[in-house]
């Protein structure tokens, strides 16, 4: 009797918006194929709620990117998506007297705001940094944390954090009048006007997380973008010890490009954003490089930057149809399903 065919495993790296795409569009796949997902997360975000824990609570990992993640491979079950919804909501600010996020119906008597009482800590705070940020401390244990966390919301697959401990990002930038000046922050670096020209961890060298290693190791397939490519593409690569798991894996590699350049990438071409990875990773071997031929332009550049990766271009539909740079799940999980199921 000839063994069933184990599941195809995919790891994906990256952040934010990007990486929920990623994931989602993976989740897409599952009628046709059977994956075994991970998702590897950066862990630089100095931003917004996660920036305020760093600060604040010294936490162990900024919980966004990795929140974000773990709501993206949620399950169907409605109790699994009322959990992920709870997970991503966000307080709202209470500037007013009498202002209040919930109904009347459920609200009780609001008492008389004392003065030590006047600032709002909980606004611009998602439930799902806080549930992270408790499950860590309780279990001492960010990986215990994110499957727990992930059991929570029936989560199809595993995340993991690139590192141990959260990261700094530093970038040298080349401004619009040609002066140069080191950015400090992954919020700062996404912002900023100017061509980056480098980009650095600090520390250089921070420990990997053991997990993300052996998913890496044994995985089918590795899968880099859509997102951020200096904030939350890129810095998997500058982590040492995942970047050599990366490059000594047997798996095949995809890069899914952008759509469209954003604030950190204004004036980098699709060929561009290839050249940024082979820059940084220079042994990093491509197999397939996948792009909308709408967003992508002129697909000579980008097919001979993937070439020099070893990797076949595939371009497809896989925006949404409203005309915004954003990759539609479903149209992209279409896609990946003949490049994926080419492994086996």
């Amino acid at each position: 009797m000839t063994a069933p065919a184990r599941p195809i495993r995919v790891v994906a790296f990256g952040g934010g918006h990007g990486l929920g795409a990623s994931l989602r569009a993976l989740r897409h796949t599952a009628r046709e194929l059977e994956l075994d997902i991970t998702a590897i997360v950066t862990v630089g975000d100095d931003g917004g709620s996660s920036g305020r824990l760093r600060v604040e609570r010294d936490a162990l990992l900024p919980p966004g990117d990795l929140r974000q993640a773990l709501a993206a491979l949620a399950d169907a079950h409605p109790t699994a998506q009322l959990t992920a919804r709870m997970m991503q909501h966000r307080f709202v600010a209470m500037h007013e007297p009498g202002v209040s996020p919930l109904p009347p119906v459920v609200r009780g008597p609001r008492l008389e705001r004392r003065a030590d009482r006047s600032k709002d800590t909980l606004a611009g705070h998602t439930v799902g940094n806080l549930l992270l940020l408790g499950l860590m401390e309780m279990l001492g244990d960010p990986v215990l944390a994110l499957d727990h966390a992930a059991a929570m919301v029936g989560a199809h697959g595993r995340v993991l954090p690139m590192a141990l401990h959260a990261v700094g990002i530093e970038a040298d930038v080349t401004g619009p009048e040609g002066e140069s000046t080191t950015i400090r922050g992954q919020h700062s670096v996404a912002v900023c006007d100017g061509r980056v020209e480098s980009l650095r961890l600090e520390p250089a060298d921070p420990p990997a997380c053991p997990q993300a290693v052996e998913a890496v190791h044994a995985a089918d397939w590795l899968i880099f973008g859509p997102g951020s490519w200096y904030t939350s593409v890129l810095p998997h690569l500058l982590v040492p010890g995942l970047a050599r798991a990366i490059v000594a894996s047997p798996a095949r590699r995809l890069i899914t490009l952008n759509l469209g350049a954003d604030k950190e990438t204004q004036g980098l071409s699709a060929a561009e954003h290839l050249g940024t990875l082979h820059r940084y990773l220079p042994e990093l071997r491509v197999d397939a490089v996948l792009a909308d031929l709408k967003w992508t332009g002129e697909p000579e550049p980008v097919r001979a930057a993937a070439l020099q990766m070893g990797a076949d271009l595939v371009l497809a539909p896989v925006a949404v149809a409203d005309g915004s740079p954003r990759h539609d799940p479903e149209a992209l999980g279409v896609a990946l399903v003949p490049v994926l199921g080419a492994a086996r």
